[in-house]
């Protein structure tokens, strides 16, 4: 399929007013992305594929939305809301360029995966000038149905216009459609709005394409593919939906879930093998996890990247800009943010790293905090190899601990400490050049003559 052309036309203009949020709806996450973000990932992608965005008036964060997440995407607006079909007119300008395959799809589902995509544009292929996106509600009530004779798609009723008979059909118009680019906007511009609401309707097209004698066609698909997302409890559905898929496919690639119901993902998460995650942990958005990593329960994780065999938590919290060697550790009730932490650091207890570099094979004990802000500007520390950091030490930043340099229990370090270097005391500190390696060695003559 990929040698034709596609434009594919995304709804996004719709208000959203039951969802009861100044949000515009499309922009609501589900797994860590906007339902609108669901839709363009999904959509053809590549050489010859475009996407065209109908925005609703001043949603200027839909169309940033779009252009974030399709560099190409281009963005048009409805400014009167008079329907479906008049909504994908709003893209009259890209319709025009005639693309050979033209997909309408719908900015708040969010579950429609690229293979439906690529099923609808197989018909059009083989001649049919459109096809419709169908599925087998296990409740019909409501949903338009799709009236199918002799495999041919014949009609979209209604509910209120169904005969009795019609009623029966379980098969439902899920609204997404592929039309023959090149003869799509002859159909469309014949969409008629003689209707009680005086809009334009857009599956008024199937009525069109069999009065000209044209083929219309049916591509099946689950009802949870195609859920639309108009109040809060459909959200929460909808992100029970993905969550499910999104665990079974982690497993699958041989991710250990103690307890996959417990554990919520992202979509956009990416897993090394061998990882195991117990129960009650939260990943957001633009998490990698690699080999033999270990997540440990109650820990919450965005925006990280975490090295092989990592051990995390339990309730440790890791914030944007967290980088985690091979090896290294974070413990209970610590917190990382913009913080790069070198192989084998251990993090073991109650600490907070922000803003830091810390060197390979360093250790920092319970209760350190790197403090990072002085209450008008954000300033780093540096902590060099194989420093050892005091319990309940405070890292007054801008600060650097030089590589091997030891900080005792409860200092207050406010100035910069050179390699191999001790500092014990209190501020005003007081630095002992040498001072880690006599102590390091002092320590092992105690021990030495303790085992002795």
């Amino acid at each position: 399929m990929t040698a034709r052309s596609s434009l594919t036309v995304v709804l996004a203009a719709g208000e959203g007013t039951r969802m009861r949020s100044s949000l515009p709806k499309v922009l609501h996450p589900v797994a860590g992305q906007s339902l609108l973000s669901h839709v363009l990932r999904a959509a053809p992608n590549g050489a010859g594929a475009s996407v065209a965005v109908v925005v609703g008036p001043d949603h200027q964060a839909v169309a940033d939305e779009a252009r974030r997440i399709r560099s190409d995407a281009e963005t048009y607006v409805q400014r009167e809301r008079l329907g479906t079909a008049h909504a994908v007119l709003a893209a009259r300008e890209a319709i025009a360029d005639g693309a050979d395959d033209l997909l309408i799809a719908f900015g708040d589902t969010p579950l429609i995966s690229a293979e439906t995509f690529e099923r609808l544009r197989a018909p059009l292929k083989n001649g049919a000038v459109l096809a419709v996106l169908g599925f087998r509600a296990a409740d019909p009530t409501g949903y338009g149905r799709l009236v199918v004779e002799n495999g041919k798609l014949a009609a979209i009723r209604e509910q209120a216009d169904a005969s009795d008979e019609e009623r029966k059909i379980t098969l439902c118009n899920a609204g997404v459609m592929a039309f023959a680019g090149r003869k799509a906007l002859g159909i469309l511009d014949e969409i008629g709005n003689a209707n009680s609401k005086g809009e334009y309707y857009l599956t008024d097209a199937i009525t069109i394409v069999r009065r000209q004698g044209l083929e219309a066609v049916v591509i099946e698909t689950s009802e949870d593919e195609v859920r639309g997302i108009n109040t809060k409890a459909q959200l929460a559905e909808a992100e029970a939906v993905l969550q499910a898929r999104l665990r079974k496919a982690a497993m699958e690639a041989g991710v250990t879930l103690i307890a996959p119901e417990t554990v919520y993902l992202a979509a956009d998460t990416k897993f090394g093998s061998d990882v195991t995650i117990e129960p009650f942990v939260v990943i957001g958005p633009g998490v990698t996890i690699g080999d033999g990593a270990v997540i440990h329960s109650f820990s919450h994780i965005v925006e990280a990247t975490i090295g092989k065999k990592v051990s995390i938590g339990p309730y440790a919290r890791l914030r944007p800009g967290t980088s985690l060697g091979d090896g290294s550790r974070i413990g209970n009730f610590v917190e990382t943010k913009a913080a790069i932490l070198e192989e084998g650091v251990k993090v073991n207890h109650l600490s907070y790293v922000g803003d830091a570099h810390v060197g390979a094979n360093s250790n920092l004990g319970a209760g350190t905090i790197t403090c990072n802000y002085d209450g008008f500007l954000k300033h780093k520390t540096v902590i060099g190899k194989g420093a050892f950091i005091g319990t309940n030490s405070s890292l007054v930043a801008p600060v650097k601990i030089g590589a091997g340099a030891y900080i005792g229990s409860g200092s207050v370090i406010t100035k910069d400490v050179p390699d191999d270097a001790m500092a014990v005391e209190r501020s005003p500190q007081t630095v002992r050049e040498g001072g880690a390696a006599r102590y390091r060695e002092m320590k092992m003559k105690a021990k030495a003559a303790k085992g002795s």
